[in-house]
């Protein structure tokens, strides 16, 4: 029987370096057939350069909300007049598997899983308000009153940060993605997950 895999809950304001530290953490080889991010279901249009069933599953509003109707979301949310949302069954199927499934999630999101699932949270924050301000700003995509409205955002969602498992402060990228990787190795040796998987080797070492 496969070792049960862990869901991972990872949650930060924009700016902050999730998405990087996740993309860097599942590029790695070890994390081959052992880790991956959730695909979310979305009723918005897709964008250039994006793949159906990569990025997101594209469906239709009239889908998403026969979804919605049989139960099949863990979560989901409507965000300027988009849906979205994260499927039960893909994420019971994966964890089936030993494959650990990590959901790229605001607070809200994350309050609705884990009042349905076993979880494990982890919040990313950056080291200071301006170094997140200026993040935010050398993207070059957005004019000064978004930059605000983004700003205003991030510390709506950081006033949440007690409510997660772990804490990660992104100062350092390199450091922040070797704490990301001890968090998930620490989660696989607990005396449950080794039981599971060394159920052979434990049974040998207590044999009378």
């Amino acid at each position: 029987m496969a070792q049960q895999g862990t869901l991972y809950i990872i949650s930060s304001p924009s700016g902050a370096g999730k998405s990087s530290l996740l993309s860097a953490l599942l590029s790695q080889p070890e994390a081959a057939g052992r880790m991956q991010l959730s695909v979310s279901h979305t009723t918005r249009a897709m964008r250039p350069g994006e793949e159906n069933g990569v990025h997101y599953h594209f469906v239709p509003v009239d889908e998403f909300k026969a979804l919605i109707a049989r139960g099949d979301f863990l979560e989901w949310a409507e965000v300027f007049g988009n849906y979205y949302g994260t499927s039960r069954a893909a994420i019971e199927a994966c964890l089936a598997q030993g494959i650990d499934v990590f959901l790229d999630i605001d607070w809200q999101g994350a309050r609705q899983i884990r009042a349905q699932m076993e979880t494990r949270s982890i919040f990313i924050l950056p080291p200071s308000r301006p170094e997140l301000e200026r993040r935010l700003i050398g993207r070059g995509q957005d004019s000064e009153e978004v930059i605000r409205g983004r700003m205003a955002k991030a510390v709506a969602e950081m006033v949440h940060y007690d409510e997660y498992d772990y804490v990660i402060i992104n100062e350092e990228f390199e450091l922040a993605l070797c704490q990301l990787k001890a968090i998930i190795e620490s989660q696989r040796l607990t005396t449950g997950r080794q039981q599971q998987a060394q159920q052979n080797l434990l049974q040998q070492l207590l044999a009378e």
